[in-house]
């Protein structure tokens, strides 16, 4: 009898490269001169996983929205990890707007992506644990195939596939 092969399907963000990229960009925003004296700031709430900008104007905190994203992306943090939600006015004419981190796979996504699978008719087990899928087989090519057809599908959150043995 062969051995079952196997892969989970995960979504983790390293925090410390979320917090470096943080750092980075709050230091661009004190030195850039049209950043400078705006009264634009940005903090990081590593245990709520919350990034919040406050701003003067919306336009501003798009620039610093952008600023902070150039900075991930250096760092290798997919863009799609981070929701950002809708502007919110503040005190005066400033706005707020709030980025959540998404680390995990919920269990409408989870479904999701069970479902998918099984509807390609995949000779493969997937078992969702927690913020997590396991994906096994007896075939590595099957899991290879359905590896291929994960990531051609947008399921709204980067994916990565780990422990495959």
């Amino acid at each position: 009898m062969a051995k079952e092969s196997s892969f989970d399907i995960v979504s983790s963000i390293d925090m410390q490269e979320v917090d470096n990229a943080f750092q980075q960009a709050k230091k661009e925003i004190a030195q850039r001169y049209d950043l400078k004296d705006s009264g634009a700031e940005i903090t990081l709430d590593k245990a709520k996983k919350t990034i919040l900008v406050a701003a003067p104007a919306e336009f501003v905190a798009r620039q610093v929205i952008d600023v902070l994203s150039s900075k991930l992306v250096k760092r290798g943090i997919d863009l799609g990890a981070v929701k950002w939600g809708d502007p919110q006015a503040a005190t005066g004419q400033s706005v707020r707007q709030t980025g959540t981190i998404i680390e995990g796979i919920d269990k409408d996504t989870a479904g999701k992506i069970n479902k998918d699978i099984k509807a390609e008719k995949f000779k493969a087990k997937v078992q969702i644990e927690g913020d997590k899928l396991r994906v096994s087989s007896a075939s590595r090519d099957t899991l290879q195939e359905v590896i291929a057809f994960v990531k051609s599908k947008d399921y709204g959150q980067p994916l990565q596939y780990v422990n495959y043995r």
